[in-house]
């Protein structure tokens, strides 16, 4: 396997580096990610057509992984639920270390390959399940062994890596290997590794939930409302599609409990 993700950085003597300098040539590095993430469009295509179904019938998505790629599947995972209007357990993100890794790294956790898979048994996983391991070098022991024991359990299997011929990748479904090449600072994978995660990460859940009908337009119709600022949205949207006052909106919005809920109730009873 070719470790990108830990070879050499093509900067040097970065301490001597002004504070711009370091801005413009992290920012420079950043902007090669989108191209990698680009290349991998049909593989991720493949995947989240895979899902949809899955869900449809009743599967969870389940992510997992260790330190900053367990966090980046958490972060994304506990955004669905507001942004959608879907139950918690649709999408669903472990970390090695449990819950008290996402703010410290829990020591050695990382390298338990049956670790995740028993972090899983509580969620009682069934066939119609997906798992998307998420590991930068493609050879962290927790997600490997989990997405082994998924697919020998007949669940849909991906993963998200950053190394070429991983040997995560050889264990699932359909690997997503987007190569955004050596770090600015060698070996830190938070920063374009990690960029690159969130990006797919994105693109999977945002086009499952679109798919799965949970945007009309481009507004999200059935986001909670949770703050005055989701409120606020949420009376505007309804405004701009029945064409009423501001107040009245609001009024239906709290009365119904959601953008889509306001409209179909005002919309039936006219």
């Amino acid at each position: 396997m070719v470790n990108i993700t830990e070879s050499n950085s093509i900067y040097d003597n970065l301490e001597k580096m002004t504070v711009k300098e370091l801005l413009e040539n992290i920012n420079r590095e950043d902007s090669t990610v989108h191209i990698a993430v680009n290349k991998i469009i049909p593989q991720i295509e493949q995947v989240v057509e895979n899902i949809i179904p899955r869900i449809i019938k009743g599967g969870r998505l389940f992510y997992i992984g260790a330190g900053t790629s367990g966090r980046l599947g958490i972060l994304d995972a506990s955004e669905i639920p507001p942004t959608y209007g879907v139950p918690y357990d649709i999408v669903i993100g472990l970390i090695a270390g449990g819950d008290q890794a996402i703010r410290k790294a829990i020591e050695s956790a990382e390298d338990d390959e049956h670790g995740a898979w028993r972090d899983m048994v509580p969620f009682k996983p069934r066939a119609f399940d997906s798992v998307i391991g998420i590991a930068a070098s493609g050879r962290t022991p927790y997600v490997i062994g989990a997405v082994k024991q998924a697919k020998s359990e007949g669940l849909f299997t991906a993963c998200i890596v950053c190394n070429p011929g991983s040997q995560l990748s050889k264990e699932v479904d359909i690997a997503l290997e987007a190569i955004v090449g050596p770090e600015f600072v060698t070996g830190s994978t938070r920063m374009k590794a990690g960029t690159a995660q969130k990006l797919v990460l994105n693109m999977i859940t945002t086009s499952i939930m679109i798919k799965l009908g949970r945007v009309k337009g481009n507004k999200m119709v059935d986001m909670q409302l949770t703050n005055n600022k989701l409120v606020e949205r949420g009376s505007r949207m309804i405004m701009d599609e029945l064409g009423l006052s501001i107040d009245e909106s609001r009024r239906l919005l709290l009365l119904h409990g959601s953008v889509r809920n306001a409209v179909d109730n005002y919309l039936n009873n006219i």
